[in-house]
């Protein structure tokens, strides 16, 4: 099922894939910024290698000490961002210059973490896939903002990734969580 892609509200797809001057993402940041939320950016040029990655957005979101600079610890801190000294408000982490990610061997991986953290942050959904009553859930979505490349060239290695799948849309690539492990929202009562 494909579904228009967002940053302003809590529903996959958690990642997009766009041209930097999409007039889609000038839009949707003025929403977020008009709903509180929160933009922020990083440079796809520090993101080459897993640990400058780490380091960069450790750095940038401003992680405690305990992020340990691995793959899983990233999954943990973007969603329990809020509990750890982060503010309330809704985000939308833009990566520019995002082109040079797309010959990176951990680029599957890398959307997966992404993908899970949003889905985790925007369900607040617990292991059980009940809502965690501790945390409430806050917007949290990704964008790769690309200057030359097109974006369907991102397919490929992003579909790599443990159960994302991807889909094309308005000249945009769009990824998500796929499998009845990654339900879209909470539980009817």
């Amino acid at each position: 099922m494909s579904r228009e892609a967002t940053l302003t509200e809590r529903r996959p797809p958690w990642v997009v894939f766009t041209h930097h001057d999409d007039p889609w993402l000038a839009e949707e940041t003025a929403e977020l910024k008009r709903q509180g939320g929160r933009v922020i950016n990083l440079n796809g040029r520090e993101l080459r290698e897993p640990s400058a990655l780490f380091a960069a957005f450790a750095r940038e979101l401003r992680f405690p000490a305990y992020f340990g600079h691995n793959w899983d610890t990233l999954v943990d801190c973007l969603h329990d961002w809020h509990g750890h000294g982060g503010d309330s408000r809704d985000a939308a982490i833009l990566i520019d210059n995002a082109d040079r990610l797309q010959s990176a061997e951990f680029l599957g991986l890398f959307v997966s973490v992404l993908c899970q953290a949003a889905w985790r942050a925007n369900l607040q959904l617990d292991a059980d896939g009940a809502p965690n009553e501790d945390t409430p859930p806050f917007t949290l979505h990704f964008a790769f903002l690309l200057n030359n490349t097109p974006p369907a060239a991102f397919a490929a290695p992003t579909s790599n990734g443990m159960d994302v799948t991807v889909n094309h849309e308005e000249g945009r690539l769009t990824a998500t969580l796929t499998g009845s492990d990654w339900p879209d929202g909470p539980p009817e009562p």
